[in-house]
């Protein structure tokens, strides 16, 4: 998924970076830096904030911005904690 798609999602749901940003409590300039750099990339993030920031917008828009990124013990062991950024 590209920048253009995460944002026609984030349209579709009544948002967009800068709403999604403040309404999660990330700085809406990291969502779309992070958004840039990793959406449709093959590979997960390292960074612990990029990592979170992709993984509850993927939650957000119901659909994978990074392949992987909701499956596995890293997204099920942050699920629970809503304030794991």
């Amino acid at each position: 998924m590209d920048k253009r798609a995460v944002q026609a999602r984030l349209i579709e749901r009544g948002s967009n970076f800068s709403k999604f940003a403040k309404d999660h409590q990330f700085d809406p300039c990291t969502v779309r830096q992070a958004v840039e750099r990793w959406a449709g990339k093959p590979t997960l993030p390292s960074g612990r904030i990029t990592f979170t920031i992709l993984r509850d917008l993927s939650n957000f828009i119901g659909e994978e911005v990074v392949q992987g990124i909701l499956a596995g013990e890293f997204a099920q062991s942050a699920k629970g904690n809503p304030h794991a950024h």
